[in-house]
């Protein structure tokens, strides 16, 4: 054996020899061990959040899509008739009904104009908040802050008292100013006015997140990048086009999303100022078409069913918006 080979062989560990308490422990093993340790610590963070949201969300969800497939109106409700399981026959006598699809139609389309009508408004005056001085844009900030700090019933009523045909300001406001087909003019009676109504509310108290959250990401964009477009002439649509919305992508995404499930879920302004849903129900949308099914009418099962249905068109809506997320490199 030569004198290097003995050399290394003094210098090799021997096999089954146990390391000493402080010998180096392999980095594989190490990191193996460490990694699977924490990859439980932000579930462990979660726990409490997931235990509350699993029993206010699921158990709830579970009975509303176990009620969906039961037979189960005022007559189980009061124990006069024993409940019965019907499968998908609610569904086929949802589906089956005309209204429903008369209402679902008017649902999305209403709440596509609220949604394009609130991003439209949000973003102007997010806009518009850049360019005024510290004093008008404090009173544009506490003005629109109070609107998102009413509650819906209350600004839904006092929005009824504003365009009352005998007492409202608003027509007395057109009647001045020449407009004299607005003597008396009910909002509500009309489908597509209350619509209009309804739309210029609820507008009015969702404008301010869209305002406030778009100003916060202006905020962010470095001021060189919207002073050089500026200097080389474009105009404040064109800023916004090329520049501003495309670094606020993200932004504008959630916002959006956000949007669409609070317009798609209008109940609250629909019932108070169309008086449930207008002459005739013709100002109904989703989810005052379920209250009516399930309270006015005791069908608990069709309003369920309907339940059902709002839920899985917005939980589609929010896998869209998880998949936009991720297309953008957010982390999720």
């Amino acid at each position: 054996m030569s004198a290097g080979t003995a050399q290394h062989a003094r210098r090799a560990p021997a096999k089954g020899r146990r390391s000493r308490p402080g010998s180096t422990v392999p980095a594989g093993r190490r990191s193996g061990k460490g990694s699977r340790r924490g990859a439980w610590t932000p579930w462990l963070y979660l726990a409490p959040a997931l235990v509350v949201l699993g029993g206010l969300l699921v158990y709830p969800i579970y009975q509303l899509g176990l009620i969906s497939f039961l037979e189960y109106t005022q007559a189980q409700v009061s124990g006069g008739e024993p409940t019965t399981f019907q499968g998908f026959a609610n569904y086929a006598e949802l589906f089956g009904d005309s209204e429903f699809w008369n209402v679902a139609v008017a649902t999305l389309l209403f709440a596509a104009v609220c949604v394009v009508s609130t991003l439209a408004v949000g973003c102007a005056l997010a806009v518009l908040l850049t360019r005024v001085r510290a004093i008008p844009r404090l009173a544009l900030m506490l003005a629109a802050l109070g609107a998102w700090a009413t509650p819906a019933i209350t600004g839904s009523t006092v929005w009824v008292f504003l365009f009352d045909p005998d007492f409202g300001p608003v027509n007395k406001v057109l009647v001045w100013l020449g407009l004299s087909g607005f003597e008396n003019y009910s909002w509500t009676y009309d489908r597509y006015s209350a619509f209009a109504l309804v739309l210029f509310e609820v507008v009015w108290c969702s404008f301010p997140f869209v305002m406030v959250t778009v100003y916060a990401g202006i905020r962010a964009i470095p001021g060189e990048v919207l002073e050089a477009a500026a200097l080389d002439g474009a105009s404040t649509w064109r800023i916004w086009r090329t520049i501003m919305a495309p670094m606020l992508r993200p932004i504008l995404v959630v916002v959006t999303i956000q949007s669409i499930i609070w317009d798609f879920k209008v109940f609250t302004q629909i019932y108070v100022m169309t008086d449930g849903g207008g002459i005739a129900r013709q100002n109904m949308v989703l989810n005052v078409y379920a209250y009516q099914k399930a309270f006015a009418s005791s069908q608990y099962s069709l309003g369920s069913a309907i339940g059902v249905v709002m839920l899985l068109i917005l939980l589609a809506v929010t896998l869209v918006y998880l998949r936009l997320l991720r297309r953008q490199g957010e982390e999720l």
